[in-house]
């Protein structure tokens, strides 16, 4: 679907000055980033999914009990250490990805960037992306399902005057270490395992 040069340059502008907002920010409770990005908190039994960019649609979704029992499963098999737990964490989000497509549309999504499909429903950016994972990972951890890792608020990086395009990812935090990773799926398709590596490093890239 074609947009306006000028809906586009808005969408674009309106990007930056959300990301702006949040870039270099520290990684806090991951609930707060809702209330600044127009997103909706997860509750335990259902998440709602951004997409359009932005969060410009919100699809509710329900998590079943079936839902719930696979997403315990997907964890448990990271359960030995934390980089298992990680390497599990980046399986239940390609999992839920394609759970949800059906619902959202979104099993075309592509992935990394693709303005031209901003406003276009089922297409999500990285406000989009950082939104749905960290709403997965809520869940996870409100059931129990996260043994070393806890949640933390999504975080963003860049604001073109660096020369980076601005972009932003959900993250967690190991609980022994107190070590943040970025749990990144905008760069994937729908349904591909996220990238997945050390904060720091994410911040540099």
């Amino acid at each position: 679907m074609k947009i306006a040069t000028k809906a586009l340059n808005a969408a674009g502008l309106a990007g930056l000055l959300l990301l702006n907002a949040c870039a270099g920010q520290s990684t806090g409770q991951a609930t707060s980033w809702y209330a600044s990005h127009d997103g909706v908190a997860p509750r335990a039994d259902r998440t709602y999914v951004c997409h359009g960019f932005g969060c410009t649609y919100k699809t509710p979704v329900n998590i079943s009990s079936r839902d719930l029992r696979r997403l315990k499963r997907i964890l448990a098999a990271g359960s030995r250490s934390a980089e298992a737990e990680r390497k599990a964490i980046a399986n239940a989000v390609a999992w839920n990805e394609k759970r949800v497509a059906p619902q959202v549309g979104s099993a075309n999504d592509v992935g990394g960037l693709d303005l031209h499909n901003a406003g276009v429903r089922g297409q999500m950016d990285c406000i989009d992306e950082a939104t749905n994972t960290a709403s997965l990972l809520l869940v996870a951890e409100k059931h129990g399902y996260l043994k070393y890792h806890s949640v933390s608020g999504p975080v963003a990086r860049g604001f073109f005057l660096d020369g980076r395009y601005p972009h932003a990812t959900a993250t967690v935090k190991e609980k022994k270490t107190g070590e943040v990773f970025a749990i990144d799926s905008w760069p994937k398709a729908n349904g591909e395992k996220p990238v997945v590596e050390d904060l720091k490093r994410w911040m540099a890239g």
